[in-house]
C-alpha cells in the first residue's frame, strides 16, 4: 500500500507540552526514505524548517500550523497502530487530521468520539473501551479501516468513503463513493493530505 512514512520527534519533544505553542518544526528524509519531523535542528542531516514565526491573526492559516504541532504527540501511537495492522502511518494520519485534527476529546454532532472518531457501536464491536484513551482509539480507527480496505478489496478511495459515511452507504451506492456532500469532499481532502505526506511535501 505504499511507503510507510514515518512522523517522529527528537529528544527535545519530551518537552513539548511545555513548550510555546509555535515553535520550530523541521522536515528530515531518514536514511530509509521516510520522513521524518523534528523539533530538533541537526546540522548532520538537510533538515528542513517547516515553520518558525506564529501564524498571522487568520482562519485560513492557524489550523493548518497548529496540525502539525498537534500531531508530534500521537506520532509514536500512529506507528505502532499502523505497524501493528499493516497500514501506512501517514494514511492514519491523514484520517485523523480529517476527523478530530488531533484533539482527543473531539465530539460529534452524531455522537463520534476520540483522535479517530469512532462511533459508540463501531468501538464496542472493536472492542475499545475507553474511546479517550488515545491509544485505544487509534488502534481502533486502525483495526476499522483495516477491515474496510479488506471489505472493498483495498480500494483506497472507497475505505476512506465508508469510514466517513459507513460501509451500508459505500455499498448501498453501488459500490462507489455515496453521493453524500459530506464524504464527497472527505474523500480527496484525505487522499491529498495523505500522499502529500508521503511525498513529504
Amino acid at each position: 500500500m505504499g511507503r510507510v512514512t514515518a512522523i517522529v520527534f527528537g529528544m527535545g519533544a519530551v518537552l513539548a507540552s511545555a513548550m510555546p505553542a509555535y515553535g520550530d518544526i523541521y522536515r528530515e528524509v531518514a536514511a530509509d526514505g521516510s520522513i521524518v519531523l523534528t523539533n530538533v535542528h541537526r546540522r548532520e542531516r538537510k533538515s528542513v524548517r517547516l515553520r518558525r514565526e506564529p501564524p498571522p491573526v487568520s482562519a485560513a492559516a492557524a489550523p493548518k500550523r497548529d496540525t502539525l504541532a498537534a500531531a508530534l504527540p500521537y506520532a509514536a501511537l500512529v506507528a505502532a497502530a499502523a505497524a501493528e495492522h499493516g497500514l501506512p502511518e501517514a494514511l492514519l494520519h491523514a484520517l485523523i487530521r480529517a476527523e478530530s485534527n488531533y484533539d482527543p476529546r473531539a465530539v460529534s454532532p452524531k455522537g463520534a468520539a476520540g483522535l479517530m472518531q469512532l462511533m459508540p457501536d463501531t468501538a464496542r464491536e472493536l472492542g475499545v473501551v475507553d474511546v479517550w484513551d488515545p491509544a485505544a482509539n487509534i488502534h481502533g480507527g486502525a483495526r476499522y479501516l483495516k477491515r474496510l480496505l479488506d471489505m472493498f478489496d483495498q480500494d483506497l478511495g472507497l475505505a476512506v468513503a465508508a469510514y466517513n459515511a459507513g460501509p451500508g452507504a459505500v455499498i448501498g451506492s453501488g459500490g462507489a463513493i455515496p453521493p453524500f456532500a459530506e464524504t464527497r469532499r472527505y474523500v480527496p481532502k484525505v487522499l491529498e493530505h495523505y500522499r502529500r505526506l508521503q511525498s513529504g511535501g
